[in-house]
């Protein structure tokens, strides 16, 4: 299962560089942007044991390279809400990350694009309990995210699946994340 995430975060990569690079419908421009996006996550694999949705703000920097390619830097702060462990009257603990990815989006038709980005994802806070006490381990995930939205010059919407990988515990979310973007 993870060979098969990490195939499809470089197929949608290589499909956004090669048919972004032939098509010229969408006008990235060559200037920067700032968009704030508010986000909605399905937790999938073992996030999923523990949380059935999260939510998080993320501010995203883009940088036009050509007409309709763009370089992306994504951070933010997402929160994944706890949930009642089956009947037992017991609610685990909300699970926390900052993510911080760079990234490509390349559009392949008007205002249609693929992006991929590829990052790091601090927790802030961990799965396991630390020996001795209630504080909870933290570690930081590596993080690949491919993506498929619809931009203008206003509104960026966008699905992309996030891969979080490491310390033997991997698991992903599926997001949907609404921007609002303006020039700088």
């Amino acid at each position: 299962m993870k060979k098969m995430t990490k195939l499809i975060a470089v197929g949608f990569t290589a499909a956004a560089i090669f048919l972004g690079t032939n098509v010229k419908a969408q006008t990235i421009g060559t200037g920067v942007r700032l968009g704030i996006g508010v986000e909605g996550l399905l937790p999938t694999g073992n996030l999923h044991d523990v949380s059935n949705v999260g939510v998080g703000i993320t501010p995203r920097l883009q940088f036009g390279v050509a007409d309709n390619i763009g370089l992306t830097l994504t951070s933010g702060y997402l929160n994944y809400f706890g949930k009642e462990l089956g009947n037992t009257g017991v609610k685990t603990k909300s699970y926390g990350m900052v993510p911080v990815k760079a990234g490509i989006k390349a559009f392949v038709s008007q205002n249609i694009y693929l992006s991929g980005e590829v990052g790091a994802a601090f927790e802030t806070s961990g799965f396991g309990e630390v020996k001795g006490g209630p504080e909870y381990d933290t570690n930081t995930k590596l993080l690949a995210s491919p993506g498929i939205g619809w931009a203008n010059q206003t509104w960026d919407v966008g699905v992309r699946y996030e891969n979080y990988s490491g310390q033997s515990n991997n698991f992903g979310a599926v997001g949907l994340r609404i921007a609002y973007g303006f020039a700088l």
